[in-house]
């Protein structure tokens, strides 16, 4: 990578590290909603209605928010055991097509996605359980994390085509 663009990649890194620690704080705050709700079920009172409701939201959010720090840091879900077994050539090319695939189904997700969110808005679709809300507020998410997933993965490539003809080790791989 030259100089440029490895700044702008550690510094979507960093960007990313912050969506982690977003998605962090959101099973905090699930936790600690949860207690409160049986603590308050338990002592006779009636719970809070919308934890289970916040809680499925909150969910959802914190795996798109951690998705983007787990794709740079190559400590997503992955079968290195296939890439690492293989002649490193062999794994170095099944490495940069499963990046191609991956690319491409975030791009897919990115343009589906964003078509959703606003044919939603412009229905006036709405969310109604406990909590009533536009339901684009759930959809537009969807595709900006897609779109830096997607940009992760050209940085993937990038490193990869101009790197040793190897696969790349995940950082989980180390931690076993």
């Amino acid at each position: 990578m030259t100089g440029a663009v490895a700044r702008l990649h550690a510094k979507l890194g960093q960007f990313f590290a912050a969506l982690a620690l977003v998605s962090a704080a959101l099973v905090f705050a699930m936790v600690v909603l949860i207690t409160v709700n049986v603590a308050l079920r338990g002592s006779g009172l009636s719970g809070i209605v919308w934890t289970d409701e916040v809680s499925e939201y909150a969910l959802y959010a914190l795996t798109l928010l951690a998705a983007p720090w787990l794709l740079h840091r190559s400590a997503h879900i992955r079968v290195d055991v296939l890439l690492i077994s293989l002649p490193a050539r062999m794994g170095w090319m099944l490495e940069i097509i499963a990046d191609m695939m991956g690319l491409a189904v975030c791009l897919i997700f990115v343009r589906y996605g964003a078509a959703a969110a606003l044919e939603s808005a412009r229905l006036g679709s709405l969310t109604i359980k406990s909590l009533v809300f536009p339901e684009w507020w759930l959809i537009a998410p969807l595709p900006a994390v897609f779109l830096l997933l997607a940009v992760e993965f050209v940085f993937r490539l990038q490193r990869a085509v101009s790197g040793p003809r190897q696969p790349t080790r995940s950082s989980a791989a180390g931690l076993a």
